[in-house]
C-alpha cells in the first residue's frame, strides 16, 4: 500500500489536473449577449416596512455576457454566489452580488433578476379586520461597463369603476380587477409599501383579502364614487411619481381585465426623469 503522502502528491500533479472546458478559446467568434442560469429559487429575507423583514422564497434569473473568444461559462458560480451571500436582500447588497458575480465570472455586463410574493398585512376599511393581501415583486439588477443600475418592480391589484358604464347607465356600473405594474429605479430609499399605496390611492378602490359584509358595502360604494378608464388611473399614478423626487426613472403599466368584454384595456407610460432634468 502507498501512504496517504504519494497518494496527494500523484493527485496533485499536472497530469491529473481537471481541464477547465468552459474557459477554452472558441473558433466561432460570436459573443453571447446573456449566459447563465434561470429559474433557481432560493429563501430570502426582504425589508418590511411594519415587521422590519420577512421571509419568502425568490426566483433567480443570473446572467452574464459571454465575449466571442470563452466557449462558455462557468455554471456553478452563480449558484455559489447565490448561496454565500445573506439572506437579506436590499438594494445595495442586491448591487454587491450583481458586482460579484460579474468580476469573478470576467465579464463586463451582468443581469439578475429576483422575483418573490411580498406580503402585506392590511385592515378591511370598516370592521379593521386583519387580513394578508400578496404582491408580486421583482428587483433587477442591470451592470454594464462597470456601472450599476437596480430597479424595483411591483404588481398591484386593484378594483376600476367604468366612468361611461356609470354616466349612460340608469343604475350600476360594470367593474373589474385590473393590475397596476410599477417599475422604478431611483436615488433614495423607497420602501415597496410606499409604491402600493402610491397606485392603491390611485384606484377605484384597493383589495382587501378579507372583508366583512359591511366593508364590501364600503368598497363597493367607494368604487362606484370614484369611477376611471385606465387612462385616467395611469396618469394619477405618474403624478404621484412626477413628485416624487426620489425616483429617477419609471414606467407604469396598466390592465383593465373587463368584465364585459373579451378583451384588456391597456396603458403604458415610461419616464426618465434624470435626462427629462438634463
Amino acid at each position: 500500500m502507498r501512504d496517504n503522502s504519494m497518494k496527494a502528491t500523484e493527485s496533485d500533479s499536472p497530469q491529473h489536473a481537471i481541464a477547465d472546458v468552459q474557459g477554452s478559446h472558441d473558433s466561432r467568434e460570436i459573443a453571447i449577449d446573456k449566459v447563465g442560469i434561470k429559474d433557481i429559487r432560493h429563501p430570502v429575507r426582504v425589508k418590511d416596512r411594519t415587521q422590519g423583514e420577512q421571509h419568502t422564497i425568490a426566483t433567480f434569473n443570473m446572467f452574464v455576457f459571454l465575449p466571442h473568444h470563452f466557449k462558455g461559462t462557468h455554471m456553478s458560480r452563480f449558484v455559489d454566489i447565490l448561496n454565500r451571500h445573506e439572506r437579506e436582500i436590499s438594494v445595495d447588497s442586491f448591487k454587491d452580488m450583481l458586482v460579484e458575480m460579474s468580476e469573478r465570472l470576467d465579464s463586463d455586463a451582468g443581469h439578475i433578476e429576483m422575483r418573490f410574493p411580498y406580503f402585506v398585512n392590511k385592515r378591511a376599511p370598516v370592521t379593521g379586520v386583519e387580513s394578508l393581501m400578496d404582491y408580486d415583486v421583482t428587483l433587477t439588477g442591470e451592470l454594464r461597463d462597470g456601472r450599476p443600475e437596480m430597479y424595483t418592480q411591483v404588481v398591484v391589484p386593484v378594483t376600476s369603476l367604468c366612468p361611461c358604464s356609470k354616466k349612460i347607465s340608469a343604475y350600476g356600473a360594470h367593474n373589474q380587477r385590473s393590475h397596476v405594474t410599477v417599475k422604478v429605479r431611483t436615488h433614495g430609499f423607497v420602501w415597496i409599501e410606499e409604491l402600493i399605496e402610491m397606485v392603491e390611492q390611485e384606484a377605484s378602490c384597493e383589495l382587501y383579502g378579507l372583508l366583512k359584509r359591511p366593508d364590501e358595502k364600503h368598497v363597493t360604494e367607494r368604487a362606484y364614487d370614484n369611477p376611471k378608464f385606465v387612462e385616467d388611473m395611469i396618469r394619477d399614478v405618474a403624478t404621484r411619481l412626477n413628485a416624487d423626487t426620489r425616483i429617477d426613472y419609471y414606467l407604469v403599466e396598466t390592465e383593465n381585465f373587463e368584465s364585459i368584454h373579451n378583451h384588456s384595456a391597456y396603458a403604458l407610460i415610461e419616464c426618465d426623469k434624470s435626462k427629462a432634468l438634463g
